[in-house]
C-alpha cells in the first residue's frame, strides 16, 4: 500500500509528537506535548482530533504520567492521569476504551521500572493496533466500492482522524490502491470545516480525486445523481447500531435514504459501545458559541448573538445500510450483527 504522506502521532524521546491540525491545510506543523496537561489541552483543543487519534493520543498522554513520575508515585500518578484525561471530550468512547486498557496494565505486579516499559508498550501497541484495524477496515470496505465510485463523505475520517490510514477514507485509499477509480465529494463540515481543511487537504497529498462543496449541496449532488454511495466515519457507535458522528451526518443519512443511496459507517470495532443501548444514551458534546460565530479570526455574526453548537448528531440504524468494521462489514439488524462481534472479542 501506497506510504503517507505525513504522520498524525509519534512518541520521541519520551514525548508526543503530532500534527496541528488546527492550521491545516495553510500550515503543517508538529508540536511537542511533553506533560499530561499539554496532551488534555491538545485533545480538548482540537489539535488532534478523530475518535480513533483521540484514544491513541490519551494512551500515550498516561505513558507520559508514567515516565514523569517521581519513585514511589508512578501508580497514583497514572490513575490521576487517567481520570484527568477522561473529562477531555465526552462523546468518542475511543477515549475511554484506551484509558480503560491503559488503567489495566496497572494490575501487573511487577517493578515501577517495569510497570513504566509495560505502559509504554501499551499505548505503541494502541497506536499499531489502530493502523492495523483501518487498514483491515479499508479492505472489507474496498469490496463495497466499484470502479468509478463517487463517494460522498462528512467531517474527516481519514489518516487524520486515526494513528494512520484513515476509516472512512481508508476505504478509499484501499480502494484506490486496488485499482478501482474512486472520486470523493466533501462537505466543507461546518462550523470548524474539517472538510475543507482536513479532508480535501489529505486527499490532496494522496493524489485522490475531491471536489469540495458547501455543506447545503449535499442533497442536491444526490438528487442530480453523482453520488454512489455516502461513506462517513464515527465517534461512538451504540448497541443496537445507533451511530454519534459529526453534526451534519444524520441530515446526509436522510438524504442517501430518500434517494435510494447506500450509507456506510466505516468504524473499528473499539468505536462500538455495547453499555449504551441505543443513541439517546450518548453524550453529545457542546462546544464554544465563537466556533459558530467565527471563521479562523473573521467574525461572521453578531457578537451577542445565541448559539447552538452541538458537536455531533445521532442518525438511526435504521438509515445504515452497513457498518464497516476491522472484524468484517455487518448488516442489520444491527443488534445481532454487533453482538457477534462482542462475541468473538471475549
Amino acid at each position: 500500500m501506497k506510504e503517507q504522506a505525513f504522520f498524525t502521532i509519534s512518541w520521541k524521546d519520551e514525548k508526543i509528537i503530532v500534527l496541528d491540525q488546527r492550521l491545516l491545510p495553510t500550515e503543517e506543523k508538529y508540536v511537542e506535548l511533553g506533560c499530561v496537561e499539554e496532551v488534555h489541552r491538545a485533545i480538548r483543543n482540537m489539535v488532534v482530533r478523530g475518535a480513533p487519534l483521540i484514544g491513541v493520543t490519551a494512551a500515550y498522554g498516561v505513558a507520559l504520567a508514567a515516565v514523569k513520575a517521581s519513585r514511589g508515585r508512578v501508580r497514583s500518578d497514572v490513575k490521576a492521569a487517567v481520570e484527568f484525561l477522561k473529562t477531555s471530550r465526552p462523546t468518542a468512547v475511543n477515549l475511554f476504551w484506551a484509558l480503560e486498557r491503559m488503567e489495566r496494565v496497572l494490575q501487573k505486579d511487577c517493578t515501577e521500572e517495569d510497570l513504566v516499559k509495560c505502559l509504554v508498550e501499551e499505548a505503541r501497541l494502541i497506536e499499531k493496533e489502530d493502523v492495523e484495524s483501518n487498514q483491515c477496515i479499508g479492505e472489507f470496505g474496498a469490496e463495497l466500492l466499484k470502479d468509478g465510485f463517487r463517494v460522498l463523505t462528512h467531517c474527516n475520517a481519514g489518516a487524520l482522524a486515526t494513528a494512520g490510514w484513515g476509516t472512512a477514507l481508508g476505504v478509499v485509499r484501499s480502494a484506490v490502491a486496488s485499482g478501482k477509480r474512486v472520486h470523493v465529494y466533501a462537505d466543507e463540515t461546518r462550523p470548524v470545516l474539517q472538510g475543507a481543511r482536513l479532508t480535501a487537504w489529505e486527499l490532496m497529498k494522496d493524489g485522490i480525486p475531491v471536489t469540495l462543496i458547501p455543506d447545503n449541496a449535499a442533497a442536491f449532488l444526490m438528487e442530480k445523481g453523482r453520488v454512489d454511495c455516502v461513506i462517513v466515519g464515527a465517534d461512538r457507535i451504540a448497541a443496537n447500531g445507533d451511530v454519534a458522528n459529526k453534526i451534519g451526518t444524520l441530515k446526509l443519512a436522510i438524504a442517501a435514504r430518500y434517494y435510494d443511496i447506500p450509507f456506510y459507517v466505516a468504524a473499528p470495532r473499539s468505536t462500538i459501545d455495547y453499555e449504551v443501548s441505543c443513541g439517546e444514551e450518548i453524550p453529545i458534546e457542546e462546544r464554544s458559541p465563537d466556533e459558530v460565530k467565527n471563521i479562523a479570526t473573521c467574525k461572521i455574526a453578531p457578537c451577542d448573538v445565541g448559539v447552538w453548537n452541538p458537536a455531533f448528531d445521532v442518525t438511526p440504524a435504521e438509515l445504515v445500510t452497513a457498518i464497516v468494521t476491522d472484524y468484517g462489514v455487518l448488516a442489520p439488524p444491527f443488534e445481532k450483527s454487533i453482538e457477534r462481534i462482542r462475541y468473538l472479542e471475549r
